[in-house]
């Protein structure tokens, strides 16, 4: 059974940097699409990024492509988002989640993945 556990979440200034960790355990495939998904409080959970664990592509929704990077370490099954310049508007419930990968390339459809963490809350806020 895939776990996924995520950290590092919290309150941060807008402006400021914040790095989620996802850490796997249980994979039962060798290659994986992993993603970040994020909820505020009355709207959908909607895709952030993801990346595959075999070549590393990648996919970011617009507004968060020059804000944050997606990276993996194969070696510890963690996966990582680096958050930089946070806005208010980026404030949500941070879920990872993984897939075994059947395509080229990771995506950011919510119905794709059926394996899911239980989330970080990030708070952006002055």
């Amino acid at each position: 059974q895939l776990q996924l556990v995520e950290s590092g979440g919290g309150r941060v200034q807008p402006g400021g940097s914040l790095r989620l960790s996802c850490a796997a355990s249980g994979f039962t495939s060798d290659d994986y699409a992993i993603a970040w998904f994020r909820q505020a409080p009355g709207k959908e959970r909607e895709g952030v990024s993801c990346i595959t664990t075999n070549d590393g592509s990648t996919n970011y929704i617009v507004s968060v492509k020059d804000r944050f990077a997606i990276s993996r370490d194969n070696a510890r099954n963690t996966v990582y988002l680096q958050m930089n310049s946070l806005k208010p508007e980026d404030t949500a419930v941070y879920y990872c989640a993984a897939e075994s990968l059947y395509l080229s390339t990771c995506l950011l459809r919510r119905n794709y993945y059926t394996h899911w963490g239980q989330g970080t809350q990030v708070t952006v806020s002055s």
